[in-house]
């Protein structure tokens, strides 16, 4: 019986070392990329267009397996970017609303956003308002910094300025189980963070100088986008807010909903009407302002039901994003 138990718990660590939480694999001979992305009015008229562009889920540069690897979902860098460049061929876009509904994701994932939506204002004068929706923390926030205006519905919840990297000590139950590590190294921190043994307090330092590092790009970019933010170090330990807090502390500029970000949107392209457009794929649902962009017409099975957007297989990620049930 206890060789029975042995067996099972072996069998769930490999599948925890090895992201093995979400089942996935291409078992679709004739699987294929996503089409691309078409437009759709979902409201107004005009000549002019404010495009509605989503920021959802888990910000990642990864792409996304879904209905068990028969389809293949863009990352959401990668869909910003496919995004963008459609509206930059497109001189009747005058205006674009960032839709934001996620708790943030990767660093990296996160900058190369801002970044791109930056250089997207500045090359064609386009404003650009973000509304946070359900969720805009962390990662999400960073991106909504790249806006002109960013709005939040009554009952958001923001903020989450900070960085997290998760890790587990997996040294006692192995001890426990009969297994032994036997990495094998060539420098002294090249295993730095590995679950099989406990961390040194050296390393917890090293890691910790990193991720102070990256909070401190992030809060120095809020100083920079957001110049009435009066420093209020409580705002910037990593809390979450909701969105009266993040508007008393100058984190966002209103409290409202969608449809006074469009009107925004349109007051600062100084136009008075305008087709409201997405851009999604065929046979995406897209019927009003509220549509989402589907799962490209799959599901993902998720054993701990959580989105992670690909962020448990493979090594450490340094994280802009708020994910409490992870812990």
């Amino acid at each position: 019986m206890f060789h029975g138990l042995r067996i099972c718990i072996l069998t769930l660590l490999l599948a925890v070392l090895s992201g093995c939480f979400v089942i996935t694999g291409n078992f679709n001979p004739f699987g294929q990329a996503p089409e691309p992305l078409e437009e759709r009015v979902v409201a107004g008229e005009g000549a002019d267009k404010v495009l509605l562009l989503d920021i959802s889920r888990t910000i990642t540069t990864e792409e996304q397996e879904q209905a068990f690897g028969l389809r293949r979902q863009a990352s959401t860098v990668a869909r910003v970017e496919e995004a963008l460049q459609r509206a930059a061929r497109d001189d009747k876009v005058k205006a674009v609303v960032l839709r934001i509904d996620s708790p943030g994701g990767t660093v990296t994932a996160s900058d190369i956003i801002y970044h791109r939506l930056m250089s997207f204002k500045a090359q064609h004068g386009i404003p650009v308002i973000a509304q946070m929706m359900d969720m805009g923390t962390s990662g999400a926030y960073y991106v909504a910094l790249a806006a002109d205006e960013i709005i939040a519905s009554p009952t958001t919840v923001t903020g989450s300025i900070g960085v997290i990297m998760y890790g587990v000590n997996l040294e006692g139950l192995l001890t426990k189980i009969g297994v032994s590590n036997q990495t094998i190294k060539a420098g002294v921190h090249k295993d730095i963070g590995s679950p099989l043994r406990r961390m040194t307090p050296e390393e917890a330092q090293i890691l910790q100088s990193v991720l102070d590092q990256m909070r401190s790009r992030f809060v120095d970019l809020v100083r920079e986008r957001r110049p009435s933010f009066d420093g209020d170090p409580a705002l910037i330990d990593g809390r979450v807010l909701t969105a009266q807090q993040a508007l008393a502390g100058k984190l966002v500029d209103n409290i409202g909903y969608l449809d006074d970000a469009i009107a925004r949107a349109r007051a600062r392209a100084h136009i008075e009407k305008a087709r409201v457009i997405l851009y999604r794929r065929p046979g995406e649902f897209a019927e009003n302002i509220y549509s989402q962009p589907s799962l490209s017409g799959g599901m993902q099975l998720n054993l701990v039901n959580l989105d992670l957007g690909g962020l448990l297989p493979g090594s450490p990620r340094f994280l802009y994003m708020w994910l409490p049930g992870a812990e």
